[in-house]
């Protein structure tokens, strides 16, 4: 599996973004995707992630009620939905998925992609 991160960049404080993720490869094997994010100096921290059967979703604290996941599996993209950000929002976003093939699990990362917010 492959993922490719796209959609960061700088925006003021209070703005938004759309971060996507396109996943390609054995993307049939994918139960979980979820969004990390990583600033200087800090632990990478999970933002949100989604499960690809029941589309039941998770968020972490900071992000509730700003940040929205979701999933097109048709299209194997997956989305991050970021408003009302924060200078504290300012990381590298990682996408992330999860796979289960022939009794073995996979984890799977992008390269991520920058958000900035100004303040």
């Amino acid at each position: 599996v492959q993922l490719v991160e796209s959609g960061g960049g700088l925006v003021q404080a209070g703005g938004s973004l759309r971060l996507s993720c396109a996943a390609s490869g054995s993307t049939f094997s994918i139960n979980a995707m979820g969004w990390y994010r990583q600033a200087p100096g800090k632990q990478r921290e999970l933002v949100a992630d989604i499960n690809s059967g029941t589309g039941s979703t998770n968020y972490a604290d900071s992000v509730k009620g700003r940040f929205t996941i979701s999933r097109e599996n048709a299209k194997n993209m997956m989305y991050l939905q970021m408003n009302s950000l924060k200078p504290e929002d300012t990381a590298m976003y990682y996408c992330n998925a999860n796979s289960a093939y022939g009794g073995f699990g996979y984890e799977y990362w992008g390269r991520g992609t920058q958000v900035t917010v100004s303040s």
